[in-house]
């Protein structure tokens, strides 16, 4: 067994209190690292670090752990640039531009799906993010939700069955038909490529009954829900991911003060969608009520074609403290020990022993530098299993 000692780190983000000074981040200066079979084997100052087999100097930079997405839409066809282009205009968004996906989508081969979910995850993680959940969501028939399921499974083991996203063409007249579809014969196909159970509960879309039955079906066959709510306007979502004990609900856009509390008092997950926002126009959701309440928050990109067409959580970040009252250091835990909460993993979104060794080098000396340069390349290497 080959060990790596990663040493030089001018600042080491550990995630880990007990590790560094105290602080959620649990930083380290002069640090170093050693990794064995992919995972963290210690961490330490760098003058007392043990000798290993190879030897990698960072040279003054900083590393954190690889971010963890732990929300994206990466298995669809097409784009929707001139949707984006008239919203700038001054459109609304609207949840009903999903169905051009779906049409892109079901007409595209698993060859072609397959390759723009690699070009998307090389892109990610070229950006830092070594963890993404990817759901489906634009085929939207039994035959396309599973195969769209299969294909994210080649890339992530973190999959989401979505089938629940909207109502297709075909059934528009028949909502309650198509809830039975999904609840029925296309679960049935798509549990076994899946971990999670998602659904739109918003206007547009899904209600809150429409939405109940799809994830405790899910549930029934041993997938674990999370749930798409508050996103358009206020609503039920919020309360039902948190009555079902959903591992995260996500967007909370338009909250109420009864939804900040239910989420204070559960172990549901609010993960934030800055990068919708900024592509919708709508207003950001209210981090610092949320922190200050004690709701734990993650970060995620939510890339898609429609809303949020961003792979960089670096960018997530910098929005995250420029427009919702985030610290750098908030925004930074979010988006990797954050985003592991809301996947309910233990191993990933931390730098401590036993934890995977995931792990972003910055080309910055501090991870301050994520939100005070944005838009700038920082991820200078990834290491990942």
């Amino acid at each position: 067994m080959s060990s790596l000692l990663v040493t030089g780190i001018g600042e080491l983000v550990t995630n880990d209190p007990g590790l560094g000074d105290g602080s959620p981040l649990g930083l380290l200066t002069d640090a170093a690292m050693v990794v064995e079979a992919g995972r963290v084997a210690w961490v330490g100052a760098a003058a007392q670090a043990p000798a290993a087999d190879t030897v990698h100097d960072a040279a003054g930079r900083a590393v954190i752990p690889g971010f963890v997405d732990s929300h994206s839409h990466l298995v669809f066809a097409g784009d929707r640039a001139a949707e984006f282009e008239a919203r700038m205009a001054g459109r609304p968004y609207e949840a009903g531009g999903i169905r051009t996906t779906v049409a892109a989508t079901r007409s595209a081969t698993d060859e072609q799906l397959s390759a723009n979910v690699g070009r998307l995850v090389a892109e990610l993680r070229r950006q830092g993010t070594t963890t993404v959940e990817i759901k489906s969501g634009y085929g939207l028939t039994v035959a396309d939700e599973a195969r769209s399921l299969a294909v994210a499974r080649q890339f992530s083991r973190e999959t989401t069955f979505l089938g629940a996203h909207v109502v297709p063409p075909e059934h528009a007249e028949d909502p309650t038909a198509y809830v039975a579809l999904v609840t029925g014969p296309m679960l049935e196909a798509c549990a076994p490529h899946a971990r999670w159970i998602d659904a739109f509960c918003e206007r547009g879309a899904f209600d809150a009954d429409q939405a109940r039955a799809v994830l405790t079906a899910g549930m029934a066959v041993g997938l674990e829900p999370r749930l798409h709510a508050n996103q358009l306007g206020p609503g039920p979502g919020v309360q039902l991911a948190c009555e079902l004990g959903a591992a995260a609900v996500d967007h909370c856009t338009f909250l109420s003060p009864a939804d900040v509390d239910a989420l204070a008092s559960s172990d549901t997950v609010a993960t934030l969608l800055p990068g919708v926002e900024f592509s919708t126009r709508q207003p950001y959701p209210d981090a610092r009520a949320l922190i200050d309440a004690g709701v734990t928050v993650a970060l995620a990109s939510d890339c898609n074609p429609g809303s949020s067409y961003t792979s960089s959580m670096p960018f997530c970040i910098a929005l995250a403290v420029r427009e919702m009252g985030m610290t750098v250091a908030e925004a930074l835990w979010s988006a990797t020990a954050g985003g592991a909460r809301a996947l309910k993993r233990t191993d990933v979104g931390r730098l401590a022993p036993g934890a995977r060794a995931h792990l972003a080098v910055l080309a910055a000396p501090s991870y301050l530098h994520l939100a005070y340069r944005p838009g700038v390349p920082l991820v200078g290497e990834v290491l990942a299993d």
